[in-house]
């Protein structure tokens, strides 16, 4: 199908990139009905970047971050050290021998995109102009548009011959408050449907907030693995810590397959 918009006859839109993987067996029903509460076409048409027939790599490594911007993250004091830890990432993926074949993306806990997908020389990094944490917690509402970004832009580039791995991070300092009828169970649906395609690797991190939260326990429900579960405290030191222990992993996995493999069954190295 055409983009309508643009007028380029190899362009898919989400839900030929979405009927592509149901019908492959990519995307459970489970799932189909997930992304079917949030409505996600528009908000993940958005962030699919620079089209898969434009990419020069043989293989990609998608890697895709979700910081939280909601209001407790600027009350802690934690938004530099947020942006920081983001940069960081960026960095190390920037400096690795792989950086050419990553694409990376950035949409923040609300909804906002800071970059859709592109290469790692038009990212755009995270700085106090761009990102000041005001808003809510729709942490699995979110996660289920993200985790549909992922499998909509994973689909594009499969569907263009190009071999395709994926790893995801999701950030947040609360439990889910803003979500309407989405819940975890609907996350742990596309989770699950990434696991089972054995090329992607969805991580979380849980900023404490003071004992109020237990992110381990959420992010189970969600569907994600403990070896993939960041919990620092609520400290630029060890918030810090915790992005340069995920940035070593996203590095490691862009190596290679048999790479991404061992790092995808061995989690994070602590």
């Amino acid at each position: 199908m055409s983009d309508k918009k643009n007028g380029k006859p190899d362009d898919k839109t989400v839900d030929d990139l979405f009927k592509a993987a149901a019908a492959e067996g990519t995307i459970s029903p489970a799932s189909m009905q997930a992304l079917e509460l949030v409505d996600p076409g528009a908000q993940i048409q958005a962030a699919l970047g620079v089209r898969a027939l434009d990419v020069q790599s043989s293989e990609v490594v998608l890697v895709t971050i979700m910081p939280d911007d909601s209001g407790s993250i600027r009350f802690a004091g934690n938004a530099q050290t947020v942006r920081d830890g983001h940069n960081l990432v960026l960095d190390a993926l920037a400096a690795s021998r792989q950086g050419g074949n990553v694409l990376v993306h950035t949409r923040y806990l609300n909804g906002t995109i800071l970059f859709p997908y592109c290469a790692l020389d038009g990212a755009v990094r995270m700085d106090a102009t761009n990102y000041d944490p005001n808003q809510g917690t729709p942490l699995y509402e979110q996660s289920v548009v993200l985790l549909g970004t992922v499998l909509a832009k994973a689909q594009e580039l499969a569907d263009a011959g190009v071999p395709v791995r994926t790893v995801t991070l999701l950030i947040t300092d609360g439990a889910d408050e803003h979500s309407g009828r989405v819940r975890a169970r609907d996350v742990a649906a596309l989770v699950g449907d990434l696991a089972r395609a054995e090329s992607h690797i969805v991580a979380a991190m849980g900023i404490d907030d003071g004992g109020n939260t237990d992110f381990r326990r959420v992010f189970r429900e969600m569907g994600i693995e403990d070896r993939w579960i960041l919990t620092p405290g609520n400290s630029p030191t060890e918030i810090r810590r915790a992005f340069q222990v995920f940035s070593q992993s996203a590095v490691r996995a862009s190596q290679g397959g048999a790479v991404f493999s061992k790092t995808a069954v061995g989690g994070f190295a602590n």
